[in-house]
């Protein structure tokens, strides 16, 4: 698909920068065994909060990594506070990690330190320091998932084409697989920026060689052998938002303006990534459609399909 790039910068700047003031709201969740645990990131040198939903029946179990969107709390995870994630895993056979934080990083190594965010090395705690700790203390038996929505959806296919060997699938929903097209890196920038950091001291000035090795599409023949999950809308209203549809009597321009527009270039820039898994021949499960927002609803949608499609039978279960 031909993408010109001055349309691309606009869309991509003026309204990635949007998910920042997306407001979360809480929904109840059900019970599940589950833990909160403190596990020490030598590379960060802190503990970082991960809720660990344990896997049903117990015994040595594959591990699903669930990562958070660009606005994370250090206290808490998206997955949590919006979606019925806990009852959804409650019989199945997989621990599911849920770190806490991140906002921001890109669930990345960054190249040096930064004045808000520290020192992220979140590449090495979630391929290397976390995955040490699921073997040593749930059981985990190296069968290995990671899977994310908007900024760390990216982030899991970087994971993945980084890693060989270490995860079975990977799972982008509304992702932004094409990081170091222009228009999507500055609006990367961007979105570091709204939290308080500086892209600069992540990937360096762009287009340098770390925003082309953390470009899933770039990377993407990395991919074979893993089974790829990739889904994202085109931002058309589906028939229960009423609030971003023009013309509905409950509209909210503001709401809008915040979960259309990120939506759209999301299902851009993924478009493109199925087209190069295809070229690549990576077996992928791809979900684009023309209808869909940058929402919690249907990422825990999609992140049931992805389940039951691609992580799932990645397991072989």
């Amino acid at each position: 698909m031909s993408i010109r790039a001055p349309r691309l910068l606009a869309l991509a700047i003026a309204l990635v920068a949007a998910l920042y003031s997306v407001v979360i709201s809480s929904v109840g969740t059900a019970s599940a065994d589950s833990v909160v645990v403190q596990v020490f990131s030598p590379a960060m040198n802190k503990n970082i909060p991960v809720k660990v939903l344990k896997a049903a029946g117990g015994g040595p179990a594959p591990t699903l990594y669930l990562l958070d969107g660009l606005r994370a709390p250090d206290d808490n995870n998206g997955w949590l506070i919006n979606t019925q994630v806990e009852s959804f895993f409650a019989d199945k056979h997989v621990n599911v990690a849920i770190p806490f934080g991140g906002g921001g990083t890109f669930y990345t190594d960054w190249e040096r330190a930064d004045p808000k965010l520290g020192l992220p090395k979140w590449g090495t705690f979630l391929s290397k320091e976390l995955p040490a700790y699921m073997a040593a203390n749930f059981g985990a038996n190296g069968q290995n998932a990671v899977a994310g929505l908007s900024m760390s959806g990216t982030s899991a296919l970087n994971l993945a084409t980084q890693n060989p060997g270490l995860y079975r699938s990977v799972a982008s929903f509304s992702g932004y697989p094409s990081v170091s097209t222009p228009g999507y890196a500055q609006g990367i920038a961007v979105s570091v920026g709204e939290m308080g950091g500086n892209a600069v001291n992540m990937w360096g000035p762009w287009p340098s060689a770390q925003w082309v090795k953390n470009d899933p599409l770039v990377n993407v023949a990395a991919l074979r052998g893993m089974r790829v999950y990739v889904s994202a809308g085109m931002g058309a209203p589906g028939k229960l938002d009423a609030a971003v549809t023009p013309g509905s009597p409950s509209f909210d321009p503001v709401k809008f303006v915040q979960l259309v527009p990120l939506e759209t270039a999301s299902g851009m820039s993924s478009e493109l990534f199925a087209g190069a898994l295809k070229a690549a021949g990576v077996q992928a499960q791809v979900n684009i459609s023309t209808s869909g927002i940058h929402w919690w609803s249907y990422w825990e949608d999609r992140l049931h399909e992805a389940w039951y499609g691609t992580i799932a039978p990645s397991f072989g279960q």
